[in-house]
């Protein structure tokens, strides 16, 4: 990992063939996560700005903007900084989402994505952040509190059958 060249961008057109990389990183290791926006890209950037604008979208999901993590040519990771709670968010989900592609966990990347995007979230102004993760994800629980999340809870949240860890994290 290069921290000093890994930045935070938004995708655009250009991103393409690093996006279907990742994507394809995702999909060898046997998870499915990006490939409906692999096999549609240009509606995916529709998508990520209609969440950027906040215009349009369906009842009940909030602004956001998503994050690449990218270093060097190569993007690493995803993050989605949402804007407010909404009722669903306030209990699982939070403010900050983040993942890390197969091939690059366990680098340092966890850590980075969730400080450069909680640096986002003070940036908009936000005073603190809600984030959340599998009680069993205990890698993801070490970067949470890495970045300053303090626990606030445990739930057992139905919709995914799993206990639920809360955090908050305070950006002042």
């Amino acid at each position: 990992m290069s921290e000093s060249k890994a930045v935070l961008i938004e995708l655009d057109a250009g991103s393409r063939d690093k996006f279907l990389e990742m994507a394809q990183d995702f999909k060898r290791a046997g998870e499915s996560r990006f490939q409906d926006e692999a096999a549609d890209f240009d509606a995916y950037l529709e998508q990520l700005e209609m969440y950027r604008t906040g215009d349009d979208l369906p009842d009940g999901d909030v602004a956001s903007t998503t994050f690449f993590l990218l270093d060097g040519e190569k993007l690493v990771g995803r993050s989605s900084l949402r804007h407010e709670l909404s009722e669903s968010l306030a209990v699982f989900g939070g403010h900050l989402g983040y993942t890390v592609r197969p091939s690059e966990r366990r680098k340092g990347y966890g850590s980075l994505i969730l400080r450069l995007t909680v640096e986002k979230a003070r940036a908009r102004g936000l005073t603190k952040v809600f984030v959340t993760c599998d009680t069993d994800n205990t890698a993801s629980a070490k970067i949470i509190e890495k970045n300053g999340g303090k626990l606030a809870g445990q739930i057992f949240y139905e919709v995914t059958g799993k206990l639920v860890s809360q955090y908050w994290i305070e950006l002042n």
